[in-house]
Formats: C-alpha cells, sequence, structure tokens
C-alpha cells in the first residue's frame, strides 16, 4: 500500500510499504477514505519529538471502511464506515474505566520508553512516534486498529467524511479545552492559537456558553476564521497581549485561558524569541512556551488554564509564582476522544456545528509531502489539509 513516511527532520515522502494485517484477535484493518495533516504532526515533521524512526508511518487523524476484523470483535462488521480516535485505549484499565482515554494502561507496548521522559506512559498514539507505540498512522491506504471493538465509532448516515473526519481529534481536542474551563454564563474565554484546535476551542467555548471569546493569533487569515465564529481578535504582533486582554476585561483578565499552540509557539520580541529558540535547538529544553506562560499570566486569579496545545518535554521559565500566588487550576491531558465521540456526533446531525469550516486544501495522499509545507509555512491560506488515499 502507499502511506506517508517520517524519513527525517522535515522530510516526508510517500512509499509502497507493506500492507497490515491483523496481529491481535481485537484488530480491524480499515481502508481508510479520508485523513488530515494536524498540526501536532509538525512537531514531527520539524524533528521535537523523540523516538521516530525512518519510514515511520505518519497520521493520527482518519476514517474509512472496515475491511477485516480479529475474532473478538464483535462491535464491527466489513463493511462499516469509522472514525477512528487518535488515542488508542483498551476499555478495560483502570484508566479507561475513569474515561480517561489517553492514559490507557494497556495500549502503549512501548511504555518504558516514554516512562523516562514523563515518569508515566501515556496512552499508545497512532503514528506519533515509539515512545507512544510505534504504530504505524493513517496517512495511508490502509491501518490496522487495535482494540477495535472498543475504539472507533460507526458512521451511520449519510454524512460525509468532511464533516465527521475530525471526531478523530481537533474537534473533541478543542471541545475538550474549553469545557476544561468550567465555562459559566458570562464568562469570558481567551484562546491563544487561531489554527484548527483553537478554531475549534472557539466554538465549542461559545457551544458550552460562554459571553466572549477572545483569540490570539498572528495570520490574519487564521484570525478571520475565529472572528467568523464570532471571536474577538487580537494579532500577537500588533497589541501587547496582556494589556489589551486587561482592557478588554476591565482589569480582571479572562476568566479561564487556553492553550492551543503548544511547543513550537511564536514570540514577537526577537530576543526571547532566539532565546528559546537556541535552547530548543541544543536540547536544552524540548518546547518553547511563549503562549503557557501569557496564558497564566493573563488569567484573572482564580481562574483557569486549560492547556490543550502539545508539549513534549521540559520547559524554560515557567511563572511558577504567578501560578501559586493567585490561586489559578492548570487542567491539561491529550484529549479523552472517545468520550465525546457520540455527544459531539449528535451536534453535527443537530446542526449545531459543521466540522468542515476549518478546511482550506484537499490533497491526494501523493502529495502529502506538499501539504506538510504548505500547513508548516502558512502558505496558501493553508489552514486544514485533507488527504485522500485512494484518490
Amino acid at each position: 500500500m502507499k502511506a506517508n513516511c517520517w524519513m527525517g527532520r522535515n522530510t516526508v515522502e510517500v512509499q509502497e510499504v507493506p500492507d497490515p494485517r491483523i496481529l491481535n484477535p481485537r484488530d480491524a484493518i480499515v481502508r481508510i477514505t479520508s485523513s488530515a495533516i494536524c498540526g501536532s504532526d509538525l512537531h514531527l515533521y520539524d524533528g521535537y519529538i523523540p523516538t521516530m524512526k525512518k519510514g515511520d508511518v505518519l497520521g493520527h487523524e482518519f476514517m474509512g471502511e472496515v475491511v477485516e476484523v480479529g475474532p473478538r470483535v464483535s462491535t464491527l462488521r466489513v463493511g462499516d464506515r469509522v472514525v477512528v480516535p487518535f488515542p488508542i485505549a483498551c476499555g478495560d484499565c483502570l484508566a479507561c474505566a475513569h474515561g480517561m482515554y489517553s492514559v490507557c494502561e494497556n495500549s502503549n507496548p512501548n511504555a518504558g520508553l516514554a516512562e523516562k521522559l514523563m515518569g508515566h506512559a501515556p496512552a499508545g498514539i497512532f503514528g506519533y512516534s515509539h515512545m507512544l507505540g510505534g504504530y504505524p498512522g493513517g496517512q495511508a491506504q490502509y491501518a490496522r486498529v487495535p482494540y477495535a471493538d472498543f475504539g472507533p465509532i460507526k458512521i451511520e448516515d449519510d454524512l460525509p467524511d468532511e464533516q465527521v473526519l475530525f471526531l478523530s481529534d481537533i474537534f473533541p481536542t478543542g471541545w475538550m479545552g474549553a469545557e476544561m474551563c468550567d465555562i459559566k454564563p458570562g464568562d469570558v474565554i481567551a484562546v491563544w492559537g487561531a489554527g484548527p484546535v483553537g478554531q475549534f476551542a472557539v466554538a465549542s467555548a461559545y457551544l458550552l456558553g460562554a459571553e466572549r471569546v477572545i483569540c490570539i493569533d498572528r495570520f490574519p487569515y487564521r484570525l478571520d476564521i475565529a472572528a467568523r465564529a464570532g471571536a474577538e481578535t487580537l494579532d500577537y504582533e500588533e497589541v501587547d497581549v496582556l494589556d489589551a486582554l486587561r482592557d478588554l476585561t476591565a482589569g480582571r483578565g479572562p476568566d479561564a485561558c487556553i492553550d492551543a499552540v503548544g511547543m513550537e509557539a511564536h514570540y514577537p520580541v526577537p530576543a526571547i524569541q532566539a532565546y528559546d529558540r537556541a535552547k530548543q535547538a541544543t536540547r536544552m529544553e524540548t518546547d518553547r512556551p511563549y503562549a503557557l506562560r501569557e496564558a497564566i499570566l493573563a488569567c484573572r486569579n482564580g481562574g483557569t488554564v486549560s492547556v490543550i496545545g502539545v508539549y513534549g518535554g521540559l520547559v524554560d521559565k515557567f511563572p511558577m509564582g504567578s501560578f501559586m500566588n493567585r490561586s489559578l487550576t492548570m487542567k491539561t491531558g491529550q484529549c479523552h476522544v472517545q468520550r465525546y465521540l457520540e455527544p459531539l456526533l449528535n451536534k453535527i446531525r443537530e446542526g449545531a456545528i459543521d466540522p468542515s469550516f476549518v478546511i482550506s486544501h484537499h490533497l491526494p495522499l501523493e502529495e502529502a509531502p506538499r501539504g506538510y509545507e504548505m500547513f508548516k509555512n502558512k502558505e496558501n491560506h493553508c489552514n486544514k489539509v485533507v488527504l485522500r488515499p485512494w484518490a
């Protein structure tokens, strides 16, 4: 089959690789009809996530048709159309019993690698390094789906791929980011990052009852998308974000702040940007946490900082004094996607949201390398790339 493979820093290639096969009675094989390039894939592309190997198949946002099932899979049949969550979860362990699917205790066969960096291992993730399981991803024509009797959701109506594909990751991630803010009537929510996850966080905050949402980014076309969802917008290259948020909230600060940026944030002050880029390049720190620092400093006293941007390891100059002395709460995590599949699918069916609004480009799988470059460099107003493995 054809698959998009990581070949080294800033290099991916579409290659012929062996077809997946059933390895466990709870496996299924899915013929992929749509896949996507995620912002967190760029962390792999840029070489900041350790334990990648040349030839690894990328991609964790995908859906398709079941073509084979293992003998213990009773919930799916050949021909079923499914969306596959990016975290792999067994459904049986203590974490899964508490709905904490992205920290499943059984789905990461390389837990020892993750424990060296993180203390304990999170769940396995499709196409996202060997410390997170080494599972081949979904930017391919087929994928093996472990624990298929638990994870995938069947799409039993005529909703097109574009409307349901993002149930695999970015819609539930944006929703969880807003949900962790514990939004109450009248709340003001600030969102750092107007990429697709930030855009879903904006939309989700309004669906959950926020009165105002303020979105921070530097790309006008992304801020325009957030504005169309109702957000007030700030270009952080044009204004001092902390001052602007104080002005917009009568000096108090937002009730909750969502970091939808993560480890490769950009900062408009050249000296500060250069400091963190140099430390990251020399591996003296793994992440550039500008958005996280700013979210903590901006949040009102007693507020909540919700972190859904991906971080890989260690950050420098974390404002712990501000965080502790002002009674802030931080909530974070890779999204527990399985928890949100049914309720968010119902919102799509009801017309409360059409997730396809984030899509800017459709490309055949063969053009995945061009898609990565466009997405990374924000070329052609690239907001979200959907790949067609059979085009």
